[in-house]
């Protein structure tokens, strides 16, 4: 296996923990204004996600990082391609992460209503975007061989992408709701419960409509028809989601939010696989695609790159164990008391 190529299946790889990890944040975020009842219960939500979301984040710089160094061209074709979404992107996570910090500066239920305000919309504008963003990825983005964007941002608003923002935000607040159920206790975490158990019919809908269409609107199945082993990957995301379900209803949240992380990682990888060797599959003629061949970095560059992957990755997967670990218990009212609770 070349170089090119461990580089596509981590730049895939890093992609799908992001929205694994992240994905909990985001969909508890997209819930809040329906969820919460009152302050108090808001203030468990922030508590849920609070040691958490900023780790996480740091997935989305390695997946960034790793397009910037490893596929050069895809990265500023893909951010002058997908210049306002991705800019979108940047000011709703901004808005998400000072809200996180300046809600409770103020005791002031106008003052907390604006920044509840600001984490619902940086939480459930990135679900979406990611969602409208790859899923264009997925179908081909209209690029001449120039990697010129031959449309604007009502072009990627199309039925495919709009669905695949769906579904990324149904997967979220699915998973979302299944994290706060295992942070919480008593009503919120029934609550919670239920909540899951209401997302979960309407996101196998939206999961077979987006396969149905994928299959219709895209090429996404050429690699999966002529390697037809690479099936596995969709067992496995049907096996995530019909596990969450029956772990849901048998009382193991947490084993129910691990196949929804499996859920994830692996529509995430679907698509991921799909357009190999491309990394930006272009609608308008396949040979205008960015490819692992005509926009990745240097052997030498690539091989450096493998090395400081190996000692850093692991690092940062060792943080994030030891964060769960240590903040894995349930966020109760005598939480809230401390000064370090949000």
């Amino acid at each position: 296996m070349d170089l090119g190529t461990i580089w596509f299946i981590l730049w895939g790889v890093l992609w799908a923990v992001y929205f694994i990890l992240d994905g909990f944040d985001f969909g508890i975020g997209s819930i809040m204004p329906f969820f919460a009842k009152n302050d108090e219960e808001k203030r468990i939500l922030y508590n849920a996600m609070g040691p958490f979301w900023d780790g996480n984040e740091v997935w989305l710089i390695t997946a960034g990082g790793v397009t910037f160094a490893a596929f050069p061209r895809t990265y500023a074709v893909m951010f002058s391609a997908l210049y306002t979404p991705l800019m979108l992107l940047l000011f709703a996570l901004i808005l998400r992460g000072v809200s996180f910090e300046f809600r409770s500066k103020i005791d002031s239920p106008g003052w907390r209503k604006i920044w509840d305000t600001c984490n619902f919309l940086g939480s459930f504008l990135p679900a979406l975007l990611l969602g409208v963003a790859f899923a264009n990825i997925f179908k081909g983005i209209p690029i001449d061989g120039e990697g010129i964007l031959h449309g604007n941002l009502l072009t990627l608003l199309n039925p495919y992408g709009l669905a695949g923002g769906v579904l990324f935000v149904l997967l979220f607040a699915h998973h979302g709701a299944l994290w706060l159920a295992y942070k919480s206790v008593g009503d919120v975490h029934d609550r919670a419960v239920a909540l899951a158990g209401k997302l979960w019919p309407i996101l196998a809908g939206v999961v077979v409509l987006f396969l149905v269409m994928s299959f219709a609107m895209t090429k996404l199945f050429t690699n999966y028809l002529v390697n037809p082993i690479l099936f596995v990957i969709l067992l496995i995301a049907v096996a995530g989601l019909l596990l969450t379900c029956k772990y849901r209803r048998d009382g193991r949240i947490l084993a129910s939010w691990g196949a929804s992380a499996v859920l994830i990682g692996t529509t995430a990888l679907f698509g991921v696989v799909g357009i190999f060797p491309a990394l930006l599959p272009s609608s308008l003629n396949p040979a205008f695609s960015l490819t692992i061949e005509n926009s990745s970095s240097t052997p030498l560059t690539l091989a450096i790159m493998l090395g400081v992957a190996l000692v850093f990755v692991p690092v940062v997967i060792a943080y994030q164990i030891w964060t769960i670990r240590t903040f894995r218990h349930p966020v109760t009212k005598a939480d809230l008391e401390y000064d370090e609770a949000y």
